[in-house]
């Protein structure tokens, strides 16, 4: 599949069938996963960055005054396409994802936002599915979807060749993982989280090795920005900071990004992280993420771009 980034890892835009967050340190969206059973997910989480999507935006408006076209490459549910909408008025917006029941709740979303006039969506596998645009992209979006594509810097020159002469592409990768508590949370062993990013890490490393046709790279991005024919022409990161005390919408996020994580990353372990996961998740029990005062929420989003030259 080809999903984005954006709506996206466990707490989150953006999949070599989904890109929110995911690189290293970020849930790893596997070839085995129903993207579609996960669409309420990935929408709830995408609403929660919608100010660092903003910040971006406005970022991007500096360099892409006035694209005509803007394409989601990894569009998942549409929340982040839409907000493209929102922030470009007099853009259209074309959400690129390999699952359609995720582009029908985009376009659903779309509707309702009052932006389905100049908003259409495209199914299929990244990067190939864009080949099949009838215009090329004045603003090419890739938010944590690259990862998931076996040859990276082949997906890259694909992406590039899809821009206009001067346009811009926009690749959101890396960044830092999530923070949801302290390191000492009271219960367990001190570095909870820091021992889920570990573990995280190595899923992420076995993820890409296991893609078919998996090409080795060193994540340069400016490097292979440029490698793909493009010109650098900025790096910048954005916040997520949402202090405690944590709204309750931040605390469920919260929630769902951990339980997420116990399923995923389990069995690499030991029982007292498994069973102080256990009780950070029981609704019932006070030291729960669901009535800890110290829940809150610090995420870093890294967004790099770069200009197809005239």
């Amino acid at each position: 599949m080809a999903h984005g980034h954006h709506d996206h890892h466990p707490d989150h835009h953006h999949k070599q069938q989904h890109g929110h967050q995911h690189g290293p340190g970020q849930e790893q969206r596997g070839t085995d996963i129903d993207w579609s059973e996960l669409a309420s997910l990935l929408e709830t989480q995408a609403e929660l960055t919608a100010p660092v999507y903003r910040q971006a935006m406005a970022w991007l408006a500096e360099e892409a005054a006035g694209p005509g076209l803007i394409v989601d490459a990894g569009s998942g549910p549409g929340v982040v396409s839409c907000l493209f909408a929102e922030a470009f008025p007099d853009a259209r917006v074309l959400a690129v994802d390999g699952t359609e029941p995720l582009l029908e709740r985009a376009r659903d979303r779309a509707a309702r936002q009052g932006v389905a006039d100049r908003f259409d969506t495209l199914a299929g596998e990244l990067p190939a599915v864009l080949d099949e645009l009838t215009y090329p992209a004045d603003l090419l979006w890739a938010s944590r979807s690259l990862h998931h594509l076996a040859d990276q810097r082949a997906a890259l020159t694909a992406f590039a060749a899809r821009l206009v002469p001067g346009g811009t592409l926009a690749l959101l990768e890396g960044g830092l993982p999530s923070r949801f508590l302290p390191r000492d949370i009271g219960i367990g062993r001190p570095g909870l989280q820091a021992r889920l990013d570990a573990v995280q890490e190595e899923r992420f490393t076995r993820m890409r090795a296991e893609l078919p046709g998996s090409v080795a790279e060193r994540e340069d991005w400016p490097a292979l920005l440029t490698s793909a024919g493009l010109r650098h022409t900025g790096t910048r990161s954005f916040l997520l900071d949402l202090p405690a005390p944590a709204s309750d919408r931040a605390r469920a996020h919260a929630a769902a990004t951990l339980a997420r994580l116990r399923d995923l990353v389990a069995d690499g372990l030991d029982a007292d992280d498994r069973a102080t996961l256990g009780r950070l998740l029981d609704p019932a029990d006070p030291e729960s993420v669901h009535r800890r005062p110290d829940v809150f929420v610090l995420s870093a989003y890294t967004l790099y771009t770069a200009v197809r030259p005239a």
